[in-house]
């Protein structure tokens, strides 16, 4: 078998809530998310989906994953997309670094490679545990007051797990936390996720002053060092995200007992091939896990679905469903939420079918 052809194709995801806000005033009201799809000579077609949260949160953007995928495309062509650990390396020969412009491409191959073994992605990527797995729900970043009156609603709707999105002014942050952890009951779990918000005495400052709340802190800094620092004058589990990106980090965090739980975004790892080997680098060394990607739609959902559900229970600390945020569908066939937890298609591949009326023409074709 051989890829063919790779096309993308460019949508627009607006939010339910009209706006997503985090820290240092950054916020987003449409997602421009790439979806690929890599056709192969024997007529299997995968899918694939990439959508950086804009580009001032990771070093990706949206159109740089479009111009990526159009220069590393013809080093691909006759390439079999069974073969990922050789088409890894073949997208690294090709095109250094930007990981997130590979990652749609090999969520597309994985997507093939199912559809040829007649299983679902969750089965070649260790096995389904379990018959779902949780999911937590963002709270964008508002006043203290209406983060709190979030969360009944989400409640509501299922979620136990909730990611308070804080990193500004120190003082309304710790006001943020204190008031949305009165709105908890039995068997919630609450992250305080500064997105690299803080400086570091802040950050130091607000630990220290919830130090009586049952909270976990996520990403307080922007770099390793300074979250290892609050790190160890703090109480509370202790989460890293933004700087989780390869093996390297994940080893160095574990010897310095940096973290708790860590973050895997597929995207940042270049797809699932790579995320599947940090995530079971992390559940030989114990370190639990949330699984997710920087953000996306239905397709992004199905591979985090895919990825989560095939990661054992007990190391999974929560996953996502970024297809319940936004208006616009993709799919037919991607996971939805069902009172606060998700699971995986049992279809071969990823379990989904684009709908092409919402795709539009391609925007890059590389044949």
């Amino acid at each position: 078998m051989r890829i063919r052809r790779i096309t993308a194709y460019r949508v627009e995801l607006p939010l339910h809530e009209g706006t997503y806000k985090w820290s240092g005033g950054k916020s987003v009201s449409v997602f421009d998310s790439t979806i690929v799809a890599v056709e192969t000579d024997e007529g299997l077609v995968g899918h694939g989906e990439v959508c950086p949260l804009g580009p001032f949160y990771l070093p990706a953007y949206a159109a740089g994953a479009r111009a990526g995928i159009a220069e590393l495309g013809p080093h691909l062509i006759g390439e079999d997309p069974l073969q990922l650990g050789r088409l890894n390396q073949r997208m690294d020969a090709a095109l250094q670094g930007h990981a997130y412009v590979k990652s749609a491409i090999d969520i597309a191959c994985w997507d093939i490679l199912g559809q040829a073994a007649g299983h679902p992605v969750c089965i070649l990527l260790g096995g389904r545990y379990g018959e779902d797995f949780v999911l937590y729900r963002a709270i964008s970043q508002e006043a203290p007051e209406a983060m709190a009156r979030r969360v009944t609603g989400y409640r509501a709707e299922g979620y136990r797990r909730f990611q308070l999105k804080v990193g500004g002014d120190p003082l309304e942050d710790i006001e943020r936390i204190r008031q949305v952890a009165a709105e908890l009951k039995p068997g919630d779990r609450l992250v305080a996720d500064a997105n690299t918000g803080w400086l570091m005495h802040d950050a130091l400052r607000v630990v220290r002053a919830v130090r009586d709340i049952d909270v976990y802190i996520e990403q307080p800094c922007k770099s390793y060092e300074e979250c290892l620092t609050v790190r160890r004058h703090c109480d509370h589990p202790f989460v890293l995200d933004e700087v989780i990106d390869s093996m390297t980090p994940l080893l160095r965090g574990h010897t310095d007992r940096a973290m708790d739980v860590v973050n895997i975004k597929i995207s940042k790892f270049g797809g699932l091939t790579r995320a599947r080997q940090a995530r079971d680098l992390c559940v030989s060394l114990g370190i639990a896990m949330t699984i997710e990607d920087s953000w996306g739609g239905d397709i992004t959902t199905a591979a985090i679905a895919h990825l989560a559900h095939s990661t054992p229970t007990d190391m999974l600390f929560t996953s996502t469903d970024f297809n319940s945020y936004v208006t616009v569908s993709t799919a037919e066939g991607a996971p939805q939420r069902q009172g606060g937890r998700m699971s995986a298609s049992t279809a071969p591949g990823l379990g989904v079918k684009p709908r092409m009326d919402v795709l539009g023409k391609p925007v890059v074709i590389v044949e």
